[in-house]
């Protein structure tokens, strides 16, 4: 070590900076630039930027094993500012809140209230103890995590669900046979869903099995299909972002990486009074049969 160096030390909060600094993207010249006009000698800031960047690179690398990220829907485009309203076909849809990591989009109006509880109605008579996928097997299973009552339908079952999926296929720019059959949940004051991811995790070993079915899940839409009277929010812990459950709105939320690096846990509050009913719609990879 030289003389210099044993005059200035390198301290934790320096490191910090100079980490921070590499993940914004700023070029190591700018950085040293920065540190010798602070008061640092050259010598001890190329050391310091040399020791931080070579941890840097490692835990790139460690990012590098994530699986890789693919193409998912948006109802929204990336660029040129953001819309108050989407035209669909069939309806105008309003913009209501959009963020980007995650990629979450509040919509206003998706559905009608009278879709909202033509729904209701066929969905109530079908009604048993919600299930969840069993991840290492495929097959399904009650949760007590879980704790509502739903059904599915056929993707296409009816002439109600097959305007929806066409609305949601031309809202999102995603094939109708790729995504699975609406599905229905009702909530009664106490019930709730903790917080959980809805792609299917790569390490279980039922993942591949659930896969031949239409690929991974990348994106999720849930519509709700009335007011309650408290409680029972969509919530994104990640993010400590809560989405209130406004008859007929939706919210929209994509993950292109199946891994909690996506942000996109998120969970069901309970519902305190009243009763919760919403529509979930997952999009997948592929056609899904």
């Amino acid at each position: 070590m030289s003389a210099v160096q044993h005059t200035q030390q390198v301290t934790p909060e320096l490191r910090a900076w100079i980490l921070d600094q590499a993940r914004a993207g700023a070029q190591p010249e700018a950085v040293v630039a920065s540190m010798t006009a602070s008061g640092w000698h050259e010598e001890v800031a190329l050391a310091a930027l040399e020791d931080v960047l070579r941890g840097f690179l490692d835990e790139r690398a460690k990012a590098a094993q994530l699986p890789p990220p693919v193409t998912v829907p948006d109802p929204l485009p990336r660029q040129g500012g953001l819309p108050g309203t989407l035209a669909l076909p069939d309806r105008e849809v309003r913009v209501l809140m959009a963020m980007d990591e995650p990629r979450v989009v509040v919509l206003g109006g998706l559905l009608s209230h009278e879709e909202c509880d033509e729904l209701i109605a066929l969905a109530d008579k079908r009604l048993t103890r919600s299930e969840t996928v069993q991840t290492d097997t495929g097959a399904s299973e009650v949760n007590a995590a879980r704790t509502s009552q739903g059904m599915f339908f056929e993707r296409g079952e009816n002439a109600l669900c097959q305007r929806i999926e066409a609305r949601i296929g031309a809202l999102l720019g995603w094939p109708v046979d790729n995504g699975e059959g609406l599905q229905v949940l009702r909530y009664l004051p106490g019930a709730e869903y903790k917080p959980h991811y809805d792609y299917f995790d790569p390490a279980h070993s039922g993942t591949p099995s659930i896969l031949k079915r239409g690929g991974q899940r990348v994106a999720t839409i849930v519509m709700y299909l009335n007011d309650p009277e408290i409680g029972g929010g969509t919530t994104f812990p990640d993010v400590k972002l809560e989405v209130a459950p406004v008859k007929g709105n939706a919210v929209f939320f994509s993950y292109d990486r199946a891994h909690p690096s996506s942000k996109t846990l998120h969970g069901g509050a309970p519902v305190v009074a009243g009763e919760k009913w919403v529509a979930t719609k997952w999009l997948r990879e592929g056609v899904f049969r």
